[in-house]
């Protein structure tokens, strides 16, 4: 939930102003993570003998100009050649926003260890009072700070060990999910970085092109993997020793040192995401749980704090991203949410692209390819996810019932492991998240995985843990989403599954009309969409009727009921107006009692198999004084006199249409918080990458 960003120059030299512009633009990339708070820690002026912390409640721009307020006490001019600076911005779970709650969290009074953290500390009052009992005071109502003092207390304990291992000792000691990154004064030049269950990736920008896209992976001498104890078994042959360069060096006698061979200068970023450091690199290392990853005099190491279960990897892949920095920019728009919803036709052409072949009417999904014969084996589908996530499969459930015959059950991902629900061997578990790293679906994936399903993974991240832990996936490719209300995310995730179900259904001659049908209203997708957003205007006008009110419904059935409750879910986010999306079906079981003159309520009543019912409460409604908007169908003038007001969108196939239907709501939340005078991209309490339970 919380964003890390931390830098380390290594014979860069970089004035301390540089360093601190180059944090808080790492923060502003992150701020949709967490926006409750921010901080940053650097040397001292004075030295490495000191560390300095700023901190502020409120938004990154706060702290910027804290930051520049202090600038004669933080000596801007000054010039170091190696140096590390660690910054966080915070949402909050464990304390007000307040800038004592704030990170970096410091170990006692002298700053001897800072830490900056992402996630939650399960068994913190456990080690709080712990080390109470042994003298330490505590300043902040945080589970971090447990952290900060704790590894002061093993540092005691065990005065000549390296700053890599106290923080591996720290982090045995440690329950729940997080993401650190370490600084001291006792060990100055030096950045320790570790994480379990909390994403944190490295970039790496060196002066030499790198001579490795891996690095190689140490393990104390008595658990190498390539060094097995005498009478174990080795499975497999051990993995060829690849080509370092001097940044990555792994010492033969396994001590240790790390020993620089060159003195080429380098510089490290650690982000909780991509997006903070694209603009500085595009070679990255994606972190895996329990990974400790070192720099100590210009030298990257990794190492492997070894759990009980844990498959040994003895190398990781430096990748290159292919992100854009203009992905991430907002350009002409006035917020990050209302450029991705005008992005949707170029981002769903991206979900489709070298997918369809619309000639010969073949869809082929390159993640899963190999999986299909046992999916189509399988004894039924189980769809899983949270919030936008979960709304995508309940928008695509009908379709893939009719097109694999299978029964498709679908269950946000919190109450599935309430549940302990039965797993079988032969299900098929899809885990849907735009981020690959949601806390309540992740767990929900290890419950299933370890019954034996095969996982299916429906990401918009690559290298996110969902993605790794995953059997095989579909890579959504809706391009970055920074506003913390997902749009283009959610249509595309639709798309996929569409996509899913249009290979399952291939060799199924009955069903060909169906899919012909289905493929040709997906190339002409991208047209119908800009048409919708065209009237961008009239939902404004629509908006400016509604943003006063105190409450809002929103109905529909069949394959629009999940634009109702995803329409629903986007003006709670966003507006903190009371929302429902109800299943107009339900109608007389209750919702009607609500409807009067004064209630604004919108319908969607589209010409599809469900047509008549919807027509039958929309009557229902206007018996009762209700003023409906209406979403209906292009040129459907006999559906909208019902209406007060009215928003066409094109016709396409009924198992399409939410696709088209949900961006007026979309529109429709983004002007309301604006008239509201709400933050779009950042609404109150909540934020972007959901990594606690």
């Amino acid at each position: 939930m919380c964003g890390i960003f931390a830098y380390l120059n290594h014979l860069t030299p970089k004035t301390r102003l540089e360093i601190l512009d180059l944090l808080i633009k790492g923060l502003k990339r992150l701020e949709y993570r967490g926006y409750d708070s921010a901080g940053v820690g650097i040397d001292g002026s004075s030295g490495t003998s000191e560390i300095s912390l700023v901190k502020s409640t409120g938004k990154v721009k706060l702290l910027e100009d804290r930051i520049h307020a202090l600038k004669d006490d933080l000596n801007f001019d000054g010039v170091h050649t190696v140096h590390v600076g660690i910054a966080h911005t915070r949402w909050a779970t464990h304390g007000a926003p307040s800038d004592v709650n704030c990170h970096p969290h410091r170990s006692g009074d002298k700053n001897e260890f800072v830490v900056v953290h992402n996630g939650i500390i399960t068994n913190y009052k456990d080690i709080k009072q712990f080390l109470e009992s042994k003298g330490h005071k505590f300043e902040s109502d945080t589970d971090t700070e447990a952290i900060a003092k704790l590894i002061k207390h093993i540092r005691s304990q065990n005065p000549k060990d390296s700053f890599r291992q106290l923080v591996e000792k720290t982090c045995a000691q440690l329950e729940g999910a997080f993401a650190c990154v370490f600084k001291s004064t006792l060990f100055p030049g030096e950045c320790v970085a570790t994480r379990r269950g909390s994403p944190l990736l490295v970039g790496i920008k060196a002066e030499s092109a790198l001579e490795s896209d891996h690095i190689p992976v140490q393990y104390s001498a008595d658990e190498d993997p390539s060094h097995p104890r005498h009478g174990t078994d080795i499975n497999g042959s051990p993995a060829p020793r690849k080509k370092t360069s001097a940044m990555f060096r792994m010492d033969p006698d396994h001590t240790e040192e790390i020993r620089v061979s060159d003195e080429d200068s380098v510089e490290y970023f650690f982000a909780s995401d991509a997006s903070a450091i694209i603009e500085h690199t595009n070679r990255v290392i994606f972190l895996e749980d329990d990974d400790v990853a070192a720099c100590k005099q210009g030298v990257l190491s990794i190492h492997r704090m070894i759990r009980e279960g844990a498959a040994p990897d003895v190398s990781r892949e430096i990748t290159t991203l292919k992100m854009e920095i203009q992905q991430i920019m907002k350009g002409n728009y006035s917020s990050f949410m209302q450029k991705e919803i005008f992005e949707q036709p170029e981002s769903v052409v991206n979900t489709m692209r070298g997918r369809i072949n619309y000639e010969l009417e073949q869809v082929t999904l390159g993640g899963i390819k190999s999986y299909v014969p046992e999916i189509r084996r399988c004894r039924r589908l189980l769809m899983i996810g949270c919030g936008t996530s979960y709304h995508s499969a309940i928008a695509t459930r009908q379709l893939l019932e009719e097109l694999t015959e299978l029964p498709v059950m679908i269950d946000l991902a919190s109450d599935f492991l309430d549940r302990n629900t039965p797993i079988f061997r032969d299900d098929v578990c899809f885990f849907i998240s735009q981020s690959g790293e949601t806390a309540d679906t992740l767990a929900a994936l290890r419950y299933c995985k370890a019954r034996g399903a095969l996982i299916v993974g429906i990401t918009n991240t690559v290298g996110s843990t969902i993605c790794r832990e995953s059997h095989c996936g579909v890579h959504i490719n809706a391009g970055p989403e920074i506003g913390v209300a997902s749009t283009k995310a959610y249509t595309s995730q639709i798309l996929s599954l569409t996509m899913f179900a249009l290979v399952m259904s291939e060799d199924r001659i009955s069903l060909q009309p169906r899919r012909s049908e289905i493929i040709q209203g997906l190339k002409a997708l991208p047209d119908m969409i800009r048409k919708v957003l065209e009237q961008d205007s009239k939902v404004q006008d629509i908006a400016k009727q509604l943003y006063e009110k105190r409450s809002l419904l929103i109905m529909g059935r069949g394959y629009n009921y999940a634009t109702c409750l995803e329409g629903a879910l986007k003006v709670k986010e966003l507006t903190y107006m009371h929302s429902e999306g109800i299943q107009a079906g339900e109608l007389k079981h209750g919702p009607l009692a609500l409807v009067d003159s004064e209630v604004p309520i919108i319908m969607i009543v589209m010409r599809d198999h469900v047509f008549t019912k919807c027509m039958n409460a929309l009557q229902q409604v206007t018996a009762r004084d209700g003023r409906p908007t209406l979403i209906c169908e292009e040129g459907d003038t006999e559906t909208a006199k019902w209406g007060m007001n009215c928003l066409e969108v094109p016709k396409s196939v009924d198992a399409l249409q939410g696709i088209l239907t949900v961006i007026p709501m979309q529109l429709l939340s983004y002007h309301l918080a604006v008239l509201r005078g709400c933050n779009v991209d950042c609404p109150r309490n909540l934020a972007k990458s959901v990594t606690v339970e």
